[in-house]
């Protein structure tokens, strides 16, 4: 009797047809939202662990040892989580999650940003300064532009005027002080800021889209068109 082929016999398949069926990338599996029950990217969502306390943890690296419980990246989940006792109900045994969780995701997630933006400076991303990132982008729009919230007005609407921010869905960084952004580079006077297309500037901008649920990306005002909760960022 002649042999099956060696896929019929149980052998493991090969490397390539292994990743033809697992293409997606970890920030591209879903996960189920623990609050509304729908299923989401987990770039858009929070992993919480219970650490030994019994206490609710974000772990926003999702790095942490143990169970993970995934929330939506927005403020209204988090809280309705926090008042239903919604941990306590996904884990089976009491857990605490105190009033401020929503408060203290938010500015985790503004420190992992900051923090982000280092990372892009040190991989070269990054060019500060109205007139260096005009010239450095003469001929091509940068992948994303950080503004200082006070920042000058005229500056900023000529920069982003010339960026095509308003027609061209750039993403738009606008919710850091420039003493945050002075504290985050140790240099004085940060108000322009571009990012060029790389890992670390990916990763930032799913931090910021994470962010957007918490707080408001950049001022009402501005004349940018970006909607960091479309489908299309990150």
């Amino acid at each position: 009797m002649s042999k099956a082929p060696a896929s019929e016999a149980g052998a493991p398949r090969s490397p390539r047809r292994r990743a033809s069926r697992g293409g997606a990338g970890p920030r591209q599996q879903t996960r189920q939202c623990v609050v509304t029950r729908a299923r989401s990217q987990r770039a858009r969502l929070i992993r919480f662990v219970i650490d030994g306390d019994g206490r609710a943890t974000p772990d926003l690296a999702e790095k942490l040892p143990g169970r993970g419980f995934w929330i939506s990246a927005d403020r209204g989940a988090l809280s309705a989580a926090v008042k239903k006792s919604l941990f306590s109900k996904a884990a089976r045994r009491k857990v605490i999650a105190e009033p401020d969780l929503p408060d203290r995701v938010e500015a985790l997630l503004a420190k992992r940003c900051l923090e982000g933006l280092g990372l892009a400076r040190r991989a070269g991303l990054l060019t500060f300064g109205f007139d260096k990132i005009v010239s450095a982008f003469r001929d091509a729009r940068p992948f994303a532009l950080v503004e200082a919230m006070d920042g000058a007005a005229d500056g900023r609407s000529k920069l982003l005027k010339w960026a095509g921010a308003a027609t061209h869905q750039i993403p738009v960084i606008g919710c850091f002080t420039s003493d945050e952004l002075d504290l985050a580079f140790a240099r004085v006077n940060v108000i322009h800021i571009a990012l060029l297309k790389g890992g670390a500037s990916d990763r930032l901008l799913c931090d910021v889209v994470r962010l957007s649920g918490f707080r408001p990306i950049f001022p009402a005002g501005w004349p940018v068109s970006w909607d960091p909760r479309s489908e299309g960022f990150p």
